[in-house]
């Protein structure tokens, strides 16, 4: 017999909800809870899969929603009924949206203005186009390293300067090492100094549904008269615009458009402006203009910093011992690390035992092993050229001895097995060698490993240390 969740009647459900929601709102704050979560509403009951369905008003609502605060909804609605399996986030129809009571309108005041520049109409812009902002995102926030330095000082010299000191700024780095913390750092900032200045914070891929929008009802004038006339613009994300054409065609001109009036531009990709891909030369170049700041992956001292602070920002007690081993053992990203230190968190107070290491090792096996199997194209390379005692710059040489030419086949073939790189991605680490060179090598070692015993012997222990 399954063991379903015994529904409520609508009042009782109601008012759980309205405790769920009190108990949100401790938790995140009054700016997070009325960016995110004040437009939440109950709106039914699934009977068959034991969830309970909310409602919000827009599709992008729904999906920051559900990736940032679902799982915390569930954990407090199961304190309220413990048979609760989950929550669907999903969004109101126009009728719906439209039967809701109208907002209390506050009182109108006269808009505020600088010399030079007017505030009518800002605050309506920010909203019809920005992005709602973490109000965890903060300067303060952010732990500060070696391998981000750099791309700090840069984003707090821009949101404290009064006039432009470069323009764009262009941060770079893989995923969840801090990049949209600082798009998000910057706004806040400026905002906290000059509530007159126009800042808006989107996503590229916003900024292409807002223009294709735009071009479906014949808006186009208005999107462009919008975009142009604020103060800093913010997109993140911007690899995303490779290969739509159109888009980059506007976003070339908007970006024009504010360098010549001398208005801030802040971008975020996942790889320098040289390095993208499906983007116009043009468009490389302007990206390049001002300062290009690299995030490099975290060391262990920063990783360590960042559990420090966030767990002493949580209130918690957690061992020393614990901290040093996840700084230790998870390496992909900031993300991915406070995702583990939430998890042991949430353990720690509904199941109401210390956290060990034993118990971290156990309630993040998953990911645990998932960062076991990360393997660097950079670890590869040093494996195979320590183990045929050759010097490791000879992996990105041009020489075809075949003393070294071996090695570096070798190395491309078990980039290629080990890592989840491209072809491109793997020729561009051995010394900006093309696809077909990688490919050829794979084919190569191949054969050999098929045809002669001994080298697959040699090849299956490389794969085994660069495993353990």
């Amino acid at each position: 017999m399954t063991d379903k969740m015994s529904y409520p009647s609508a009042p009782a459900l109601s008012d759980e909800w309205d405790r769920v929601r009190a108990r949100l709102r401790s938790e995140v704050g009054d700016a997070a809870f009325n960016s995110w979560l004040r437009p939440l509403a109950l709106a039914s009951e699934d009977v068959v899969s034991d969830a309970v369905v909310l409602s919000t008003t827009t599709p992008f609502m729904r999906d920051w929603v559900t990736n940032n605060y679902v799982n915390r909804i569930r954990d407090i609605w199961r304190i309220e009924r413990a048979g609760l399996r989950g929550i669907r986030i999903v969004v109101r129809s126009a009728a719906e949206r439209a039967a809701q009571p109208a907002p209390v309108a506050a009182p109108v005041r006269p808009a505020p203005t600088v010399p030079g520049r007017s505030r009518d109409g800002g605050e309506e812009i920010e909203r019809a186009l920005s992005a709602p902002l973490d109000p965890r995102f903060t300067f303060e926030n952010f732990i500060v390293g070696k391998t981000n330095e750099l791309a700090y000082a840069a984003a707090r010299k821009i949101a404290e300067a009064e006039t432009v000191e470069f323009n764009p700024l262009y941060l770079y780095g893989g995923v969840g090492l801090g990049k949209t913390h600082l798009l998000h750092a910057i706004a806040l900032h400026v905002r906290s100094l000059d509530p007159q200045r126009r800042v808006v914070y989107l996503s590229a891929e916003r900024f292409m549904h807002e223009f294709v929008r735009a071009i479906r009802f014949k808006d186009t004038m208005s999107f462009k008269e919008q975009l142009r006339s604020v103060d800093v613009l913010m997109v993140d994300d911007v690899q995303f615009i490779a290969g739509k054409e159109s888009t980059q065609e506007e976003f070339f001109h908007t970006f024009n458009a504010l360098i010549d009036h001398n208005r801030q531009i802040v971008l975020s990709g996942d790889r320098s402006p040289a390095d993208l891909e499906g983007i116009e030369d043009r468009l490389k170049s302007r990206l390049g203009w001002g300062l290009v700041a690299d995030i490099h992956p975290t060391d262990y001292e920063l990783r360590l910093g960042i559990l420090q602070a966030k767990a002493e920002r949580a209130g918690a007690n957690m061992p020393p011992r614990v901290l040093e081993f996840l700084a230790y053992r998870i390496t992909s990203n900031v993300r991915e690390l406070e995702g583990a230190l939430n998890r042991l968190l949430a353990y720690q107070s509904l199941v109401g035992r210390p956290i060990t290491l034993e118990t971290a090792q156990d309630v993040l096996q998953d990911l645990l092993r998932a960062n076991d199997r990360r393997i660097t194209i950079e670890e590869i390379q040093k494996k195979v050229a320590a183990h045929f005692n050759i010097k490791l710059n000879e992996m990105t040489s041009q020489r075809r001895a075949r003393e070294v030419a071996r090695p570096r086949q070798i190395a491309m073939y078990l980039a290629k097995q080990l890592t989840s790189r491209s072809l491109p991605e793997i020729g561009r680490k051995f010394g900006g060698r093309d696809h077909t060179t990688v490919l050829h090598a794979v084919r190569k070692v191949e054969e050999l490993r098929s045809t002669d015993s001994a080298f697959a012997d040699d090849l299956d222990l490389l794969r085994r240390l660069l495993e353990s």
